[in-house]
């Protein structure tokens, strides 16, 4: 969108975590406000218009009717702790957020890099997103215990600590994706 640009490209306007978005590891996703890419966005337009707040938490009307239901369906990135998080990033300050969300983002690449056997990168965005950062940093330090296991073995062990670890916090790792709509048309 023409005049969005943000600095904060880890943590969207909304409240998201794009630096743990997939599409965003991926190279498909600039972020929220860092250029072209997914810019159509009707909240990116309302920071416009209340002078271009950095996070929809720092204008006045929040939280305005864009927030009243609370998001039923996650897109790429889990929307699950949208509020939460950007109640978080208010009471900790921007930077010390960033800070915690730079740490996610390197336990993040460090799994996939080398406990990813190819069919767990959903998982690992999901959990490094949902799971707080000392069980993250607690699950990484077991994880270096295992050695030099093979990938599928590695892989395997760390899913089965993620999974442990959410279950304890009553967490569930899975994307929630929108039911297909079925066929509207009348014969």
């Amino acid at each position: 969108m023409k005049n969005f640009d943000r600095k904060d490209l880890l943590f969207s306007l909304c409240g998201l975590n794009c630096g743990l978005c997939p599409m965003r590891l991926g190279g498909h996703c600039p972020g929220c406000g860092g250029g072209e890419g997914n810019q159509a966005c009707a909240i990116a337009r309302c920071s416009l218009e209340h002078g271009k707040v950095e996070y929809c938490a720092q204008c006045k009307d929040y939280p305005c009717k864009r927030y009243e239901d609370k998001a039923e369906y996650d897109i790429f990135v889990t929307k699950q702790n949208q509020q939460k998080d950007m109640r978080r990033a208010m009471a900790v300050g921007p930077q010390a957020y960033r800070a915690e969300q730079e740490e996610k983002v390197e336990i993040l690449r460090e799994l996939l890099e080398r406990y990813n056997d190819g069919r767990r990168k959903t998982l690992y965005c999901v959990a490094v997103n949902l799971l707080e950062l000392q069980d993250l940093k607690a699950i990484r330090n077991k994880l270096t215990e295992i050695g030099s296991l093979p990938l599928k073995e590695r892989a395997a062990r760390a899913a089965a600590l993620l999974q442990e670890t959410a279950q304890k916090r009553q967490v569930t790792l899975k994307l929630r994706k929108k039911p297909p709509e079925k066929n509207k048309r009348t014969k």
